[in-house]
């Protein structure tokens, strides 16, 4: 009876350490969150998306860095598009431009670039194994212009109406239906560690679609938007096939892997989570960098194997504080700024490090 136990408690527990695992919207980045995410331009030949199905295993150690990310995760509040996207609760500050982000239950994605409104889901939540999930056509670009590449003359011709003789606009619009299937769970291996994932099979179609504004100079036969017909402008679909990586590891909190497929299903580029201490990749790393004290009340150091660098401090809406260049050390006056969270960033010719900073 002993021994029959023993087996049942352990095939339990092996049951278990394999088990699907579930991702929602706690899993994933909130406000001061840092991501480093890694970009491998030319996978090696042994890097595949493997098979569909239960207890899969993905071995993506080989992947090179070839270019590095820092992304950090900012509160829209304060931003200078914030009003624009009501919906956003996250944001994120790229080079000069602003994407906003909206996390809640059922998904995460973005809703707006800048002062652009742009619905493009990142994953639907809860994810788990089984799941199918269609978004779409969803219109992400609609934009018009005065017209600059038809002539008048064919009018009539796109809008079946022989009154009209003048194109006034033309516009694009572009619309992507995005697909989602939760194919295959187990474990995958990158380069910094090895964790349990859902693989989800994301494909994006993109169509984009002429129309332009017909009228008569006259002010006859009325006017309006037609499509422009295929043989004058042809429309575009693109379709893009991509495999992505998910886990609930609390250390993660975003995509693990992100693949991009040509349309034999080779694997023509991949982003992945790295860490800045072990990547190839020039990297300011903890050792070389000292903080102190934190939390702060009056005065913040730094102490850089370093002798170019700058700092910025940033507060979470990524309104930048205060900024200078130093060598080696410097101290922060904290006197004129307020209590709470703020982010420093630290780059010097080895690269850069953004440490999250508590002033009381």
């Amino acid at each position: 009876m002993k021994t029959k136990l023993f087996t049942i408690g352990i095939a339990f527990i092996s049951m278990n350490a394999f088990a699907q695992i579930t991702v929602t919207d706690t899993d994933l980045v909130g406000i001061g969150d840092v991501i480093f995410q890694a970009y491998d331009s030319v996978p090696g030949q042994a890097i595949n998306t493997g098979n569909t199905g239960a207890n899969q295993s993905w071995d993506f150690s080989t992947l090179q860095v070839t270019e590095l990310d820092t992304t950090t995760i900012i509160s829209p509040i304060g931003t200078p598009y914030a009003s624009i996207h009501p919906t956003a609760n996250l944001c994120i500050k790229n080079d000069n431009e602003y994407y906003y982000i909206n996390k809640n239950a059922s998904g995460i994605g973005i809703v707006g670039i800048d002062n652009l409104a742009y619905n493009f889901p990142l994953a639907p939540l809860p994810l788990s194994y089984g799941l199918t999930y269609s978004v779409g056509p969803n219109t992400v670009i609609d934009s018009s212009m005065l017209n600059m590449f038809l002539p008048d003359s064919i009018a009539p011709l796109i809008s079946l109406n022989p009154l009209h003789n003048k194109i006034d606009s033309f516009k694009f619009t572009v619309t992507i239906t995005n697909d989602f299937n939760v194919d295959a769970w187990g474990d995958v291996t990158i380069p910094m560690g090895t964790y349990p994932s859902l693989r989800v099979n994301a494909q994006d179609v993109t169509t984009t679609l002429a129309s332009a504004y017909c009228s008569n100079s006259s002010g006859v036969g009325g006017s309006g938007w037609y499509t422009v017909p295929s043989q004058i402008f042809p429309a575009e679909t693109e379709t893009t096939n991509r495999y992505q990586w998910w886990t609930n590891d609390p250390t993660v909190k975003f995509l693990l892997v992100d693949m991009e497929l040509d349309s034999a299903g080779n694997v023509i580029s991949a982003d992945f989570l790295t860490n800045p201490q072990t990547s190839n990749v020039a990297e300011l790393t903890e050792n070389e960098i000292s903080i102190f004290p934190i939390p702060a009340t009056y005065q913040l150091n730094i102490e850089a194997e370093a002798e170019n660098a700058t700092y910025q401090l940033y507060n979470i809406s990524g309104k930048l504080h205060i900024q200078n260049a130093f060598r080696n050390t410097t101290t922060i006056d904290l006197s004129k700024i307020g209590k709470g969270i703020y982010l420093l960033n630290i780059t010097s010719e080895k690269g850069s490090v953004t440490k999250k900073v508590i002033v009381e």
